[in-house]
């Protein structure tokens, strides 16, 4: 039963060999590395060998256990090879499942850049997780902003002193003229893709329901784009 299960392995290391299409360089990995791979070797063998006599009269159930744990085997390096788009799968899947809001990263290149999406709540507006100073809070997506703006609320969350603020800048919305204050946040950010020293306002009280994610930190990124029921930045 042992030479056919080492029979088994071994076969299904010459046909990786040979589908490879570059044996040669893998003659080359292979003996670069002959006492690793002699190592593994060796516990092979000795795993089999003290697996024989559990399976002593059942050779069909021992060679069926085998190719279960090879397969295993090459499924968890096939996975770890391409980890890194499978990643990238996973996020889009994620970005189809989760509730809108939430930033999926989507992408990342050997250079560093990343791309995260966002999706379409069903009011129609684009609302995502970000965070400012560090603190978490939800922004909606506003590229006729010219700033981003904070409500009193989550300003005072981020470690500003709205006691101190001159509400002196006035800001069109859709009740009519307000007036805000501005501030410099040190960062604001969604997902990993951060922007620090970012300009910003913050609404008088009962002016603003919510934080608006303005140009101040849009046009900083490298680019943005909206596609369907989907927007994605890139950083």
């Amino acid at each position: 039963m042992l030479a056919i299960l080492l029979a088994i392995l071994v076969g299904l290391v010459v046909l990786f060999w040979t589908l490879s299409g570059n044996p040669g360089e893998l003659s080359a990995v292979a003996s670069e590395n002959a006492g690793y791979i002699a190592g593994v070797l060796a516990l092979g063998v000795l795993y089999f060998v003290a697996l024989s006599g559990d399976y002593q009269g059942r050779a069909r159930d021992a060679i069926r256990h085998a190719l279960i744990w090879i397969g295993v085997a090459g499924a968890l390096v096939v996975a770890y090879t391409y980890r890194e788009d499978l990643k990238t799968v996973a996020n889009r899947v994620a970005g189809e499942v989760l509730p809108p809001g939430h930033s999926i990263l989507v992408d990342t290149t050997p250079t560093g850049e990343q791309a995260v999406r966002l999706r379409r709540q069903d009011n129609g507006h684009f609302v995502a997780r970000a965070a400012a100073n560090g603190t978490s809070m939800s922004m909606l997506v506003d590229t006729g902003a010219s700033t981003v703006v904070l409500t009193p609320t989550d300003a005072e969350r981020a470690g500003i002193d709205t006691a101190s603020l001159a509400f002196t800048t006035p800001v069109s919305t859709a009740n009519g003229t307000t007036f805000a204050a501005p501030v410099r946040l040190k960062s604001v950010s969604v997902g990993p893709l951060e922007v620090r020293d970012v300009e910003a306002l913050v609404a008088k009280p009962g002016a603003l329901s919510e934080n608006l994610l303005g140009m101040s930190f849009l046009k900083r990124l490298r680019s943005y784009e909206f596609s369907g029921d989907f927007l994605t930045l890139r950083g």
